[in-house]
């Protein structure tokens, strides 16, 4: 029964968490879009930074951007804030159900660290607070703000630091997921801890009909900017645990950080264009870096990892022990592995035919990769990997 709500939990959370990133995402775009598409107002007015017309729906619409705040303030004004704080809460909630009070395979790998539940879950806790106060210090510090590009540096460097020590202590999958969970928390506290506040003095300055503190909105748009260019790379890792050739390859932290630039130089070229430079180097260097990538990772032999072969014929009843032994106890039709009331994905080994059908998703996750079994619980050897991988290259021969 527990395991069934746990799994209810998460698919709610799950969808919910889509539904409210989508709604946050678009509004973080669309003001980005906005902002570099702004003209001289149609009409002089002082206070008028920007102007720009819009058609949509059958109807029109005129934005005026003011720069700090207006001279009188409006009787409603809309702030787009809430997205920002349920992505948040259902992404916490997510973590929590999936990872801290779900099987400890998700999180830990034995071949990675020997740990318990509770010291993975304190590790990935202390990350996301400790992250979080040194990505603020660094930007509320007045160097952080002169030399910004020192100071981005500083946290790319960091997000690297955090992405190389995650997958030395938990497994590949939750050490990704622990990434983007502090990248995720870093644009939620972005929102709620410095630009909302901001802006609320600003406004309050202007109610009491004092002159506000410009740097209040320049504070404002530099976390902006900075969520801006995070989106796609905390994105990726939404999706990542789909995709073991990624979270699984014994270097997978370095393949994170590669998808993070190459997100990084989407998103720029995205932001460039928007504001109507014709630069389009970001797309040519995104496609030769992506490609490179994939070669690394997928083709035998690019970085000269050619899978060793035997001349001996490898049998189904070898593949059939070893999937008995390693696999079945959570691929059964009523799993023996505590946390598994019924087999993942509703995928079954436990007969040939079954073992015949889905081999391909065998040799991606257990050969090519070693992100199954999960956290390699029941002790899959490199050599049980290699007779799996060489029966199925060599067309599956029977006994």
């Amino acid at each position: 029964m527990e395991t069934i709500i746990l799994d209810w939990l998460a698919l709610i959370l799950r969808w919910a968490h889509i539904i409210v990133g989508i709604a946050w995402i678009g509004s973080s775009f669309y003001f980005m879009w906005l902002d570099s598409h702004l003209e001289e107002p149609t009409v002089p007015d002082e206070e008028v930074e920007g102007q720009l017309w819009m058609v949509h729906s059958g109807g029109f619409y005129r934005v005026d951007k003011i720069m700090v705040a207006p001279k009188v303030m409006p009787r409603h004004l809309h702030w787009f804030k809430w997205e920002a704080w349920w992505t948040g809460v259902t992404g916490v909630l997510l973590l929590a159900v999936v990872y801290y009070l779900g099987s400890a395979a998700f999180l830990i790998d034995p071949d990675i660290a020997d740990i318990s539940k509770i010291e993975a879950v304190a590790i990935g806790v202390a990350t996301l607070v400790i992250g979080w106060f040194l990505y603020d210090g660094i930007y509320m510090s007045e160097w952080g703000n002169k030399y910004t590009k020192f100071s981005g540096t500083i946290g790319f460097v960091g997000l690297c630091v955090v992405s190389y020590g995650l997958s030395q202590v938990l497994s590949g999958r939750a050490a990704y997921i622990h990434v983007g969970a502090l990248i995720g928390l870093i644009m939620v506290l972005n929102v709620w801890i410095r630009i909302i506040p901001g802006q609320h003095n600003v406004v309050n300055s202007r109610k009491k009909g004092e002159e506000p503190d410009p740097s209040y909105g320049v504070r404002a748009k530099q976390r902006s900017v900075h969520n801006n260019y995070l989106t796609l790379p905390v994105v990726f890792v939404m999706i990542s645990s789909h995709y073991p050739m990624t979270f699984g390859h014994e270097n997978n932290w370095a393949i994170l950080i590669a998808i993070f630039i190459i997100g990084g130089l989407v998103r720029h070229w995205f932001n460039l264009r928007n504001a109507g430079y014709g630069s389009i180097w970001p797309v040519p260097v995104a496609i030769a870096a992506l490609i490179m990538l994939v070669g690394y990772i997928s083709v035998p032999g690019f970085v000269g990892g050619v899978p060793e072969q035997t001349s001996r014929k490898i049998t189904f009843s070898e593949v059939h022990a070893i999937v008995k032994t390693r696999c079945t106890s959570c691929h059964a039709a009523r799993p023996t592995y505590q946390g598994f009331q019924k087999p993942p994905k509703n995928i079954r080994l436990e007969s040939e035919t079954e073992i015949r059908k889905y081999a391909s998703i065998i040799k991606k996750t257990a050969v090519e990769t070693n992100t199954m079994p999960l956290g390699n619980v029941t002790k899959m050897t490199k050599e049980e990997r290699r007779i799996i991988g060489q029966w199925i290259t060599s067309g599956m021969p029977g006994n």
